[in-house]
């Protein structure tokens, strides 16, 4: 009984440990530079209230005409004790713009939050069905291995009893060996994409991963391509990013502008002043109010500040166009991918495979009769297996090509076939 639990909980932990596509997309919020492009958002945020203040007040405390020869504060009538309090006041309009900077770099930064985060699971969905074609050719190898070995009994048989050729023992053995150099790549390649999942999802590069053995392969409908293009300029967050990095550069060309006016700086002191040694009539206090000003002397510094600005704002317009059509040719791209695998799944489903299926039933029941020689019988096994990893492949490429237009346009595009793994 108690081997009996062992066994149950073993299968259920390793049950447990299947990763799905859900799961893994899940995962991805963990990824260290998802974390830090959001503290990188917050930082901005933070940024708001310091922009739009006025500088600190200036507290001052002056010792003013203090003669030298005495050091006496009752001596000379001007000698005063001097407290006073200044303000600089921007000029009007400045602290609006550097405000209306500082929330267009917040959005923007929000908005490559996004793209960001959309981009870590446009890449874990290809790594998670780079593993899923990775295990089901690593079974398709290992079912033609164990075919060809046995194939290589009946040729080795068939040649010690005088009724095979030496050639046919060789060109399994040849066989063997290639499938046996396939098993070798594939498991490098999976491992390869294993580490990069784990990286995506935040885990050691060598963490195991298994995922399940079924899945929903039909492929669903998508949007035609030009509604995915309407959408695409709707919702990718890249490009609402750069409109806003747009709209901090128009600011910033307005607020070079402002740096041709004036910035205030309003004062008030009071000073305190000895009684007279003569009379020992108490002095009177005085009071000032200053107002002093910047002068925008040097105009040629600021005229290219201006104009500086002006560049940066054309720049920022010339890489929205660039991006604008960067997605539209992405999406097409990706669109044309999918509708391509998606058309050889089915031809590989109902056509290709079923016909090699009975090719390869044919040649065996020819073979065991001697009408069919053993080169063809082998190559149309091979033909066979050739057919099974392609359809996995293209299997997996339409998943793929279906994150990637996910990504272009913005937003998750979902199919039939995402029920069956889980997403």
């Amino acid at each position: 009984m108690g081997i009996s639990l062992v066994l149950i909980s073993g299968q259920a932990f390793a049950e447990a440990q299947v990763l799905t596509l859900k799961e893994a997309v899940s995962q991805t919020k963990q990824n260290p530079r998802l974390a830090a492009s959001l503290a990188n958002a917050a930082a901005y945020g933070f940024q708001s209230v310091q922009v739009s203040s006025l500088p600190d007040p200036v507290l001052s405390l002056n010792v003013l005409s203090l003669p030298v020869d005495s050091f006496s504060r009752s001596q000379e009538a001007m000698t005063q004790l001097q407290i006073g309090i200044s303000q600089s006041f921007p000029f009007p309009g400045k602290l609006g713009l550097k405000e209306s900077i500082n929330q267009a770099n917040t959005h923007a930064a929000a908005s490559q939050t996004k793209t960001l985060r959309l981009s870590l699971i446009s890449q874990c969905k290809q790594r998670w069905w780079s593993i899923f074609y990775n295990d089901r050719a690593l079974e398709t190898v290992a079912k033609n291995l164990e075919l060809l070995r046995q194939l290589t009994q009946v040729a080795e048989s068939k040649y010690k009893v005088g009724a095979g050729l030496q050639q046919d023992v060789l060109l399994a053995q040849l066989e063997l060996s290639k499938l046996l150099d396939m098993q070798i790549q594939l498991q490098a390649s999976r491992q390869q994409e294993v580490a990069q999942l784990n990286r995506l999802r935040n885990r050691p590069a060598s963490q195991a991963i298994s995922l399940p053995k079924v899945v929903n392969e039909l492929l669903g409908d998508i949007p035609d391509e030009q509604v995915l293009t309407a959408q695409a300029l709707q919702s990718r967050p890249e490009l609402v990013a750069q409109t806003f990095v747009i709209d901090a550069a128009q600011s910033s060309a307005a607020l070079a502008d402002k740096d041709d006016y004036p910035d205030f700086t309003l004062g008030a002191s009071y000073g305190l002043r000895a009684s007279d040694p003569v009379t020992n009539k108490d002095r009177a206090d005085l009071a000032s109010i200053t107002l002093s000003m910047t002068l925008p002397f040097f105009g040629e510094s600021k005229h290219a500040q201006t104009q500086q600005r002006q560049a940066e704002t054309a720049r920022e317009d010339f890489k929205y166009q660039d991006m604008k059509n960067a997605v539209l040719s992405e999406i097409s791209q990706s669109y044309a991918g999918y509708q391509q695998a998606k058309s050889q799944v089915s031809l590989f489903k109902t056509g290709i495979i079923p016909q090699a299926q009975q090719t390869v039933a044919s040649m065996m029941a020819g073979y065991q009769v001697n009408k069919v020689d053993f080169l063809n019988l082998v190559r149309s096994q091979i033909t066979l297996y050739n057919y099974e990893t392609q359809y996995w492949r293209v299997l997996a490429q339409a998943n793929q090509s279906l994150a990637r237009l996910s990504l272009a346009v913005g937003q998750d595009i979902p199919t039939q076939s995402q029920q069956g793994t889980g997403e």
